[in-house]
């Protein structure tokens, strides 16, 4: 194995494994709160459910595309292609989803109660669990045809019109076929981050407009809790750049495999890097910056070092 085989192979190795970790460390942290407090707010709904998309996502191609690298090859049968790509193609699309839906939640939420969404943000907290059947509706519809056309590797010449992920084939009839699958899962996607891209920056100018009225307040409740929703709004919005920065990367890169006959491999493996960077780089930015993970994950380490006899008996005699 050469160095440059190495390298990359490493480099998926520790993107994978760092991105199932955090977005594990997310997952567990809200269900401990489930446990504890028997619900979530909806904004907890929808990054502990943007959570299990991002893990799905390192799951379903990160890990098969690791094992490639290091030459694991013969990891899956056609009906196994079929499944991975499938679920693949769902859950990547359920990751723009959900940022957009966690955008767009909070752009909601922090809007003036006296704007013409007033009535809406009323029903915001009920219309979560149907965003979500129909998120999954959706994408479920909109990526059906991806079975039809994996199968697992042939020995042999690769057809021409086929995306070749190493552990899975994606054969296309025609250039034409190509083409649309491609256009339509980035229409898809642009239709989604430009509603992202929209919310972020309506939270932006409501935020700047709220600087201003907060000006020479120092302390209240209001401003409290104004404060607080600052700070939820501002890490959707960084979430928004994070995710359109590698979305737009992971784009750029197809748009190029589509314009030329022979894609390198090593393009096709830096899409894929970039593509993934997402799922696994924000599980610690949200981590980072949100304080009931924080104090969940604080408390987990805690706990067996505030074990003490007293505490013992007393439970005991309870």
């Amino acid at each position: 194995m050469d160095l440059c085989v190495t390298i990359k192979g490493v480099s998926f190795l520790l993107q994978t494994g760092l991105g199932i970790l955090g977005n594990l460390l997310v997952l567990l942290a809200y269900a401990h709160i489930v446990y504890c407090e028997r619900r979530l707010q909806p904004v907890d709904m929808i990054l502990f459910h943007l959570a299990f998309a991002n893990i799905m996502v390192l799951l379903t191609r990160g890990v098969p595309q690791t094992m490639t690298v290091f030459q694991l090859n013969n990891l899956l049968d056609d009906v196994g292609c079929k499944i991975v790509i499938y679920s693949y193609r769902i859950v990547r699309a359920l990751s723009v989803c959900i940022t957009c839906l966690l955008s767009v939640f909070q752009s909601l939420t922090i809007a003036p109660a006296t704007s013409r969404w007033a009535n809406l943000k009323t029903r915001l907290p009920k219309l979560i669990l149907p965003s979500f059947v129909f998120l999954w509706l959706l994408n479920m519809a909109v990526c059906i045809a991806a079975p039809f056309f994996s199968v697992a590797p042939r020995n042999g010449t690769v057809p021409k019109f086929t995306l070749n992920l190493g552990f899975c084939h994606v054969n296309f009839q025609d250039q034409l076929s190509y083409v649309i699958n491609g256009v339509a899962i980035t229409g898809r996607d642009f239709i989604f981050v430009g509603l992202m891209v929209l919310a972020s920056g309506y939270i932006l100018l409501v935020l700047h407009r709220h600087s201003k009225q907060m000006k020479g307040i120092r302390s209240s409740d209001r401003h409290q809790s104004s404060t607080l929703e600052s700070r939820a709004a501002k890490t959707v919005i960084t979430l928004v750049i994070l995710y359109v920065v590698f979305f737009g990367i992971d784009n750029i890169i197809w748009i190029y495999m589509l314009t030329v006959s022979s894609v390198p491999p090593v393009i096709s493996d830096m899409r894929v890097f970039f593509s993934s960077c997402y799922a696994s780089l924000s599980p610690f930015f949200i981590i980072s910056s949100n304080k009931k993970i924080k104090r969940r994950m604080s408390c987990a380490s805690e706990e067996p070092e505030q074990q003490s006899p007293a505490s013992e008996v007393s439970h005991v005699k309870l």
